[in-house]
């Protein structure tokens, strides 16, 4: 299954992460007042913040889809990666500062918990309604770079869909650490197994926020394109004859799949000439002039006309080739050394 073009990425994980989160949110507190359970609330103050982070998610594709204006010449297209990193500082201020904390107090002041079977039926729904979440942006990953491998998709995919595949991978441990605890916390009568759980939910939520923290951070400050396609793009530049060698490159990741392109070129001499003549040998030229000296400044000044205008016709040429055979490539600034 390839990616909709007409569709943002990372949109329907992200919608569907929303009302997954915002439904086990509910009835995992409604488990909390009933049970007591410190692992149980961590696991509800976990979904607040996934909620809460996926709709920071979803605001920023929004914002990313405006079209370039005066003010932002490139587009919004970081947009997506500025609201995922905010996304990522809730994720470890909000669900692993709350749900560390509550699990060292719950070791501190332990208090007897009221465990049944609701509380195991919610943990069970929950982790059906993430995993429904983590499939779905599973499926979305995939489709942006099929036949890639796992560690190059989440090297270069979308954030969006990442932080809610990792946001749900997460979940998914963190719904199976508070059964472990709650189960062992009523088989044992020892209260400390549910705080203990709470913190390794904690610590989870800090591991995976750093990482995406890590992962935002360097799109935000100009990430450069994947190394097989620089390397692509400078390939078709010195197969021209008139390029002689790529002497600079630079690029930026702007959007999902979308970068910039910022090179310096040397010409070839020999070809350029070639280009500018377009096949002539320069006899009739010769003979026209005859040791007139005003036709050899005629001559000049033809020729020196015609060479900003045959450079920036190759040019052209050059960015055209590269946006067709390299998607993505959608400014491409190529300058003359």
């Amino acid at each position: 299954m390839l990616h909709n073009p007409d569709q943002p990425h990372g949109l329907v994980p992200v919608v569907a992460a929303i009302i997954g989160n915002a439904m086990i949110m509910v009835i995992k507190f409604a488990g909390f007042f009933i049970s007591g359970s410190s692992a149980l609330f961590s696991e509800a103050i976990h979904s607040v913040a996934d909620t809460l982070n996926q709709i920071f998610l979803l605001v920023g594709i929004k914002k990313s889809l405006r079209r370039a204006d005066k003010d932002y010449a490139y587009g919004y297209g970081q947009e997506r990666f500025f609201w995922a990193l905010i996304s990522a500082c809730c994720i470890f201020f909000l669900g692993a500062g709350i749900t560390i904390y509550n699990g060292i107090n719950a070791l501190i002041h332990p208090e007897k918990l009221e465990i049944n079977f609701i509380a195991y039926a919610i943990l069970a729904v929950s982790f059906l309604v993430e995993s429904f979440t983590f499939y779905i942006a599973w499926k979305e990953l995939r489709s942006d770079g099929p036949g890639k491998k796992l560690k190059l998709l989440l090297k270069e995919g979308d954030p969006t869909t990442i932080a809610v595949l990792f946001e749900d991978g997460v979940a998914l441990i963190g719904v199976t650490a508070a059964f472990v605890g709650i189960l062992l916390t009523n088989t044992t009568g020892k209260y400390y197994w549910d705080a203990v759980s709470s913190i390794f939910i904690g610590l989870m939520l800090g591991v995976m926020a750093l990482i995406l923290i890590n992962k935002n951070r360097g799109f935000l400050i100009k990430k450069s394109i994947p190394d097989e396609v620089k390397e692509k793009i400078i390939e078709i530049l010195q197969s021209d004859p008139v390029i002689e060698k790529v002497l600079d490159f630079k690029s930026a990741v702007i959007d999902i799949n979308q970068f910039r392109v910022k090179c310096e070129v040397e010409l070839n001499g020999p070809a350029l000439l070639q280009e500018i003549l377009g096949g002539s040998t320069l006899h009739k030229e010769f003979e026209e002039v005859n040791n007139d000296f005003e036709e050899f400044k005629k001559f000049f000044v033809d020729y020196a006309d015609r060479v900003p205008r045959v450079v920036g016709r190759k040019i052209d040429q050059l960015e055209k080739k590269i946006k067709s055979e390299v998607p993505g490539s959608v400014h491409i600034d190529i300058e003359i050394n």
